[in-house]
Parts: structure tokens; C-alpha cells; sequence
């Protein structure tokens, strides 16, 4: 039976803050916040949803029970360049005329978007060569292509957003922090007087985690790092890119660091029992951290084998594992 697809809505979080429900095409990721902030005689818009078919009305529907328009938007920040986040600012941009922030390190979305061929045939061959089956690989190629990039157009940021860029609203004035790890492109809002985190992706009410691999040297590493730098801010609501504003940040915070020490722990036991190829370890990470083995096989090789590779690469900074090549394989092993 199939899943009754989600409205566009708006709920007021405070007084000149709104919390705008987009609905996105995925079964297990229902729909992503964006956030509209007072300021001045309009709003600054945290996030923009995904661009599919009716997704820009979408977006005006939940502006509009907010008692606002496109038109009241004055800046678009965007916390990290995924589609979900990013993928309406080019027609945005273009309607309203308002500016784009975002971080520099876009790339992972900008650039696969302009090469959208070459992106595919080097995912394809990590896999390969990673000892994914050519069943799975073909399923996962057949699958991406037919998803198109989610994206409205290519927009370029106006400006940088990087450690320290503030954005001015009437609720004060919000901090910008680089937490990259999920995305090399994240950053996270901190108002201080009123304790509030816009945490994109970075933190969710449930722990749910991804990295976009081959883009940063240690994207699991950096998440973690990213968490230290969270946790040092006076957080009382966290409001995230997806799921209802949570108040406990630090609770949050702990459970991510429980869930990826599990997995990274799935992995040493795995190859304790001597060589693997990462797309062998996968059930390893998810059975480590107490999840279900049923995982489709596009988010197998989409979200899940990714996320594997980025713990191997992890535990290889460390100096607790290595790699080497078996004929068209390659191998983890420890030490």
C-alpha cells in the first residue's frame, strides 16, 4: 500500500518564526523544513525544499499560512547545498531577486549537477571496486538516472557563508558555524539571546546519519568534530532540517556519538574475522548499531555503502586500519 504523500504546511515556532513543511518524493524522509524568519518588512528563508513538479507552489502554499508570499523574501541562507536544502534557490532567486548564502564547498552538489555523467560513472566504479554486485549496481545506476538532480537551476552563492558571517533578523542576530561532515557544504545558525540552533542536517530529532563521501578527506571525522563545536553553544531548541523542534541539543549530540562509535565498532569486529571489501561491511554497520538488514537496494549503495566507506576511511586516519588491492577488489584489513 502505498504511502499518502505529505502537504505543504506552516507552523509557527515563535513570534516572527516559522517552520515551512515541504514534502519530498522519498518514503523514509517524508518532507524538510525550511525556516522563515522576520526581518524587517519581509523574511530571511533558512532552506528551500527540493524542485520537482508543483514543488514551487508547494512552497508558496506553506508561505501562505504563514500570512506571507515569495515576495517577502529577502535572503535566501541555505544550510548546506543538497537538494532538499538547495534545490529550489535557482527560481527563487530568479523571482524574487533576493541573494543567496551558502558555503563555498558546493561543490559535491554544484558540480555533479553540471557533470551530471561523469558524477554517475565514478560512483559507479567506487562501487565496483568496492565489491558491490553488478545486480545492485545496475539497479542503483538504473534507479539514479531516472531521479533527476532535484535542482531548479545552478545559482552561485552571493556570499560566503563561513564561520562568523552573521544574518541579521527581528528575532537578533544569528551566527554562522562550518560543521561539515554530513556535507562538506554545512553550516548551522546560533542565536544566542534566544538559544536557538538552526541545525540542518547536522543534528535531527532522531539520529540519521549520511556523509557525502570522496569530496573531504575524513567526512566522519569531521562530523564528530562538528559535533564538539556544536556542543559548546547554549542551545534550548534545536530546529532542524527535518522532523519537529527538539529541546534536548546535548541528548542529541551524545546519541550521534553513541550510533557512529557502534558502527565504527560493527566494522572492527567484521574484519577481525580478516579481509573485507566495504560493500561486504554494510549489514556489519547497520547490524552493529541495532538497525534493520531489509535496506533497498538503491539506499544500499546510495546512502548506506557510502556512509560504511567514510567509517573505513575514518579508523584509517587512526592507524587501526588499511587497504589493499585484490585483483579488481579493494580489501579492508586491520592494522
Amino acid at each position: 500500500m502505498s504511502r499518502r504523500r505529505e502537504l505543504a504546511r506552516a507552523d509557527r515556532v515563535l513570534p516572527g518564526l516559522w517552520r515551512l513543511r515541504l514534502p519530498l518524493p522519498w518514503p523514509v524522509v517524508p518532507h524538510v523544513n525550511a525556516f522563515a524568519v522576520a526581518a524587517g518588512s519581509g523574511v530571511v528563508l533558512v532552506d528551500c525544499g527540493l524542485s520537482e513538479p508543483g514543488s514551487l507552489s508547494g512552497l508558496r502554499q506553506a508561505l501562505a499560512q504563514a500570512g506571507l508570499g515569495l515576495e517577502h523574501v529577502r535572503l535566501l541562507v541555505c544550510t548546506h547545498a543538497h537538494g532538499d536544502h538547495y534545490g529550489q534557490a535557482a527560481a527563487i532567486v530568479e523571482e524574487t531577486g533576493c541573494e543567496l548564502w551558502m558555503n563555498p564547498n558546493h561543490g559535491h552538489t554544484t558540480g555533479a549537477a553540471q557533470h551530471p555523467d561523469r558524477t554517475m560513472q565514478w560512483r559507479v566504479e567506487v562501487a565496483r571496486h568496492s565489491g558491490t554486485p553488478l545486480d545492485d549496481l545496475e539497479e542503483y545506476e538504473s534507479t539514479r538516472r531516472g531521479r533527476g538532480s532535484g535542482l531548479s537551476g545552478i545559482v552561485m552563492p552571493d556570499r560566503d557563508l563561513t564561520d562568523g558571517v552573521e544574518v541579521e533578523s527581528d528575532l537578533g542576530t544569528w551566527r554562522a558555524y562550518e560543521t561539515p561532515g554530513h556535507a562538506p557544504s554545512h553550516v548551522v545558525l546560533h542565536q544566542p539571546e534566544r538559544r536557538l540552533l538552526l541545525s540542518g542536517d547536522h543534528l535531527l530529532g532522531r539520529v540519521s546519519l549520511y556523509y557525502d563521501h570522496g569530496y573531504t578527506p575524513d567526512p566522519a571525522g569531521e562530523f564528530l568534530s562538528s559535533l564538539d563545536v556544536v556542543e559548546q553553544l547554549d542551545i534550548s531548541l534545536v530546529l532542524a532540517g527535518h522532523g519537529r523542534p527538539v529541546r534536548d541539543a546535548r541528548g542529541l549530540i551524545a546519541a550521534n556519538r553513541r550510533t557512529i562509535a557502534a558502527r565504527l565498532d560493527g566494522i572492527r569486529a567484521a574484519l577481525a574475522d580478516g579481509p573485507r571489501a566495504a560493500y561486504d561491511l554494510v549489514d556489519d554497520v547497520r547490524g552493529a548499531a541495532g538497525l534493520l538488514a531489509d535496506i533497498p537496494t538503491f539506499a544500499r549503495v546510495s546512502w548506506i555503502f557510502p556512509e560504511t566507506l567514510c567509517y573505513l576511511t575514518h579508523l584509517e586516519k587512526l592507524g587501526e586500519i588499511s587497504r589493499e588491492e585484490h585483483g579488481e577488489q579493494e580489501l579492508w584489513r586491520l592494522g
